[in-house]
């Protein structure tokens, strides 16, 4: 974790108000917590910190692209991403991470590692069903989809079989109908 440490802000040093940080996060970033589900990673991290006098609140915007495969297709796309998430960090006698939007931490901490925070904000940013916008709108021409097609059951089949039916069975839809 020693790669994570551009991550780290010491927030001892910094003047009560407010302050800028900016991160660019790309695959090498995802590596470090073993997460190779996305083909390339091009996204930036904009954090506000506010520092006042009794807590921390940090403000993360996530703006960017990650190319993903498909889950119907597995053919790549890109898929924008737009996120932002609060996070308070308050004072306190042990660390504590129960909460999601609050962070507590030793009176003693002098820094604070928002790594885990960008990379949870980064992949909950991504839709949960990866769908190429090509099927959406039909312009994608892909193997898969071409096969799925050709096995797909054709209006000729459907024909020929309702020609095959026994003709009682004819009579009963009437009955169906003639309510």
């Amino acid at each position: 974790m020693k790669a994570l440490k551009d991550y780290i802000i010491p927030f001892v040093g910094l003047k009560v108000g407010e302050h800028h940080f900016d991160f660019q996060i790309d695959n090498t970033f995802l590596t470090h917590f073993e997460y190779d589900e996305f083909n390339a990673v091009d996204v930036n991290i904009d954090l506000k910190f506010e520092k006042k006098s009794t807590l921390l609140e940090l403000y993360f915007s996530a703006t960017g692209i990650i190319n993903l495969n498909c889950d119907i297709t597995n053919e790549p796309y890109n898929q924008s991403i737009k996120d932002d998430f609060k996070l308070v960090v308050k004072f306190g006698n042990e660390y504590n991470d129960d909460n999601e939007d609050i962070l507590i931490v030793p009176h003693g901490e002098y820094e604070i590692n928002v790594a885990q925070y960008i990379y949870e904000l980064i992949i909950l940013a991504v839709p949960i069903k990866r769908i190429h916008p090509g099927i959406e709108d039909g312009t994608l021409q892909s193997d898969i989809l071409s096969k799925l097609e050709e096995l797909s059951p054709s209006e000729d089949h459907k024909t020929e079989s309702s020609e095959g039916i026994d003709p009682r069975w004819n009579n009963l839809k009437k009955l169906l109908t003639d309510k």
